[in-house]
């Protein structure tokens, strides 16, 4: 892939000169490199020029809706399912806990806000619907939960299993512009100010259901800062969205705490066993 990756930035980007590659990591689409502490290299697991130019054009039109920086495309090659940007500056806030994450609710919320008002004239094109019903989204947490139960303390596992038998919230109509991966692992800080620099990974962003986005936000910071970020957000949230929110978090934090344990990065499943209790409670 290193040889690739050289390749790609002599055709794209003559004349530049390579000093570092560093391989950042994966995820279950892509592998992400980073070149000389300044470019982004992301290419797909499984080549799809089609998706590599709607994530292109996606990424420019949300550069022009949001509040909060975006990846800026340096070059993209469909034919190699590469995408390039230049690196934002922060650091991964999943990795780089914050010392006071009540400090990302008001840019949250405020970017949330702009997100979820982005007319669809234009962005649907770029971005589909994601319909995945809510008693789906329960038998799949099911099915993930036999799978690492064991791995999940004992005194702790009637709180998911309640869950789990628990009825579905009933799906929304209204649909939004969504990130739709919103969690800590896409979400870049000043690790020592808290201030939020970057939000990364668009290729999932979807017309869904605006409580995915804010479902990711309680799994991970938990119900307080989520309050917090739904004070500063212009939709307004009523307690049927609330308790959206609160099935999507339990139900992505199931499906981490399987990934982090079978083919994805520990981190995910550390994350996922230290804030089951307060998303579950």
């Amino acid at each position: 892939m290193i040889a690739d990756i050289r390749a790609l930035l002599a055709r794209h980007l003559p004349g530049h000169e390579i000093h570092s590659i560093v391989r950042l990591g994966e995820g279950l689409d892509n592998v992400v490199y980073e070149i000389d502490g300044e470019l982004i290299v992301r290419g797909a697991r499984v080549a799809d020029g089609d998706e590599t130019r709607r994530e292109t054009a996606l990424l420019a039109a949300v550069r022009a809706i949001s509040p909060l920086p975006v990846p800026e495309v340096v070059f993209s090659d469909p034919e190699a399912a590469v995408i390039a940007y230049r690196k934002l500056p922060g650091r991964p806030v999943n990795l780089h806990p914050l010392p006071d994450p009540m400090r990302l609710a008001e840019p949250l919320g405020a970017f949330l806000s702009a997100l979820h008002a982005a007319p669809a004239d234009g962005l649907r094109e770029l971005a589909p619907p994601d319909l995945y019903p809510a008693p789906t989204l329960l038998q799949d947490a099911g099915q993930n939960y036999r799978d690492v139960e064991e791995h999940v303390p004992e005194e702790q596992r009637p709180l998911v299993e309640a869950f789990l038998r628990a009825a579905v919230p009933a799906d929304t109509a209204v649909l939004r512009f969504c990130h739709n991966d919103l969690g800590a692992e896409h979400l870049l800080a000043d690790p020592e100010t808290g201030l939020l620099t970057g939000v990364l990974d668009w290729t999932d962003a979807a017309f869904t259901d605006p409580a995915h986005d804010f479902a990711r936000v309680y799994r991970d910071f938990g119900p307080e800062v989520f309050e917090a970020t739904a004070a500063h957000y212009d939709g307004g949230l009523g307690e049927d969205d609330r308790a959206r929110v609160r099935f999507y978090a339990r139900c992505a934090l199931i499906e981490d705490l399987a990934y982090g344990l079978s083919t994805g990065p520990r981190h995910y499943a550390d994350a996922a066993l230290a804030n089951l209790v307060r998303t579950f409670s």
